[in-house]
């Protein structure tokens, strides 16, 4: 191992302490209620500290600061989509769950949409929570791995057996409390390091924000209003309101969050310090990137040449291989620490969720619905631990046989399916009059829409497309099937539905 014995006690000591913290809520979580929403007695602070670093995965400690440093602030563009999609979850979203007092966020299609519509929707969530544990910790044992010297296998073992642990002593309440206080690690860690680079610049702080503006570093990228195949200003934005719309909305994870806060206006604040926090740390990532950037143009003999090549794929270890290489002992420790915070809140977050969803989509509504207590409190322990296992094979899996192109393909696919989620839960909620046949012919043609765009432009599948390539850049896939859902919805609608229309809560 290449780490100082003070860095791994660092580790050590952070690991134990998530462990241990975890285990004191196992008392509290011993009935369904506690498990899935913490009795819905949690405030709005703690609630939105968990939404926040929930949404700060491994993926964004190292891939925003990677993607600065070889590029620009463009994709901070996302983050602005937030504020919107925080206030239309404030509006509609917070009060229409916590009225229908139901954990499961998919139990409001089935009230609109039947039956089907629920199962759709909680089928491709679980696949989806899965793939993204294995991508998380993939992603994450990847640098560190290589740059701690410690073997990738047993940074995926390590952290999903522990995320699961704690996730099923603790339950929701268990998880929101410690995502909370690594909320707050990654905060610190990220200020940390930015000042530091700051003030590591040999002639002053004047010098990284000169060799930044001289590199165009803090350029936002294209505002062509006309571009919708390249990743300008214009597209990012529309990307990140339609994936914000999609967390916020319809994530059953940030949904936990509404219900387990112990007011309305509770979980709005929920919704407001969860998001809202993210668009100020998410620039900060982007400004270590540049940081990061400035810091080698200067020690340009400290940095491989191979981590400046995009076609190398090396962006994203370069702020680990700064953390282990510049960083003095002790520091590096607490901030290979926040990474591993922001991993391993975004898995414990997908083991709780996708639990309950097993409990009240599947057990409670097919098989048992009269299920006691103690019986489902077995389901929710079996399953956490069977969900956390599988994302942690599926990891491992994908270490053994580097099967990135598989991956991408996964996101890709699951993608399409998400994407049609947030088409129908829009059109059930501002189209009181849809029926069934809109949702279903709204679902069709957006997924059609969504399958084109998605897989026309991968080479595996362009030659059964011929010309009809599509064009769009593919942040643009989830906005124009969302789009194409809902007008088809709204058109059906408008030809068909007779009747007194449902009440849309």
């Amino acid at each position: 191992m290449n780490l100082p014995i003070v860095d791994l006690i660092v580790l050590a000591v952070y690991f134990a302490l998530v462990m241990g913290f975890g285990s004191t809520f196992l008392k509290k979580s011993r009935h369904t209620e506690s498990f899935m929403a913490a009795d819905r007695s949690l405030p709005g602070w703690l609630c939105g500290m968990s939404i926040f670093a929930t949404y700060v995965s491994s993926i964004s400690f190292l891939a925003l600061p990677g993607n600065a440093f070889l590029e620009d602030w463009k994709r901070f563009t996302f983050s602005l989509g937030i504020p919107l999609a925080a206030w239309l979850a404030v509006k509609c979203f917070v009060p229409l769950y916590r009225n229908r007092g139901e954990v499961s966020a998919y139990s409001y299609l089935e009230h609109r949409f039947g039956t089907a519509a629920r199962l759709y929707a909680s089928t491709f969530y679980l696949l989806t929570q899965v793939a993204r544990m294995c991508m998380v910790m993939y992603l994450m044992a990847l640098p560190l791995g290589e740059l701690l010297g410690i073997d990738m296998w047993i940074i995926i073992v390590v952290t999903g057996l522990s995320v699961t642990a704690y996730a099923i002593m603790g339950g929701i309440e268990g998880v929101i409390w410690t995502e909370a206080i690594q909320g707050f690690i990654l905060i610190s860690g990220a200020l940390l390091c930015a000042l530091i680079l700051v003030f590591s610049m040999p002639e002053g702080p004047g010098q990284l924000f000169s060799i930044a503006a001289e590199n165009h570093k803090f350029s936002l990228g294209s505002f062509d209003p006309t571009d919708f195949a390249t990743a300008t200003f214009w597209v990012i934005l529309l990307n990140g309101i339609f994936i914000n719309l999609q967390n916020f909305g319809i994530d059953q994870g940030y949904i936990q969050r509404y219900i387990s806060s112990r007011s309305d206006s509770e979980a709005r604040k929920a919704v407001w310090l969860g998001g809202l926090l993210y668009v100020p740390v998410s620039l900060l990532f982007f400004f270590i990137g540049t940081g990061l950037f400035c810091y080698y143009t200067v020690f340009s003999d400290q940095l491989p040449a191979e981590y400046w090549d995009p076609a190398n794929n090396r962006a994203d270890y370069v702020f680990p291989f700064f953390i282990v290489n510049v960083l003095p002992a002790g520091v590096s420790g607490l901030l290979i620490a926040a990474i591993c915070a922001a991993a391993m809140s975004t898995l414990a977050t997908s083991v709780n969720s996708s639990a309950t969803i097993v409990l009240t989509d599947f057990y409670r509504r097919f098989f048992k619905p009269g299920a006691s207590e103690r019986e489902s409190m077995r389901v929710l322990y079996v399953t956490s631990l069977v969900l956390g296992l599988l994302g942690t094979g599926a990891a491992l899996v994908v270490l053994a046989s580097r099967a990135e192109s598989a991956l991408d393909l996964w996101w890709q696919l699951s993608s399409i399916f998400s994407g049609g989620m947030v088409g129908l839960f829009l059109l059930g909620y501002f189209l009181p009059r849809a029926t069934n046949l809109s949702a279903l012919v709204g679902m069709i043609v957006g997924l059609l829409v969504i399958m084109w765009m998605s897989l026309s432009q991968l080479e595996l599948f362009q030659g059964l497309f011929g010309d009809f390539v599509s064009r769009f850049h593919p942040y643009l896939v989830i906005v124009f099937g969302t789009i194409t859902i809902f007008l088809v919805g709204f058109l059906v609608t408008l030809l068909f539905s007779r009747g007194r229309s449902k009440r849309a809560s």
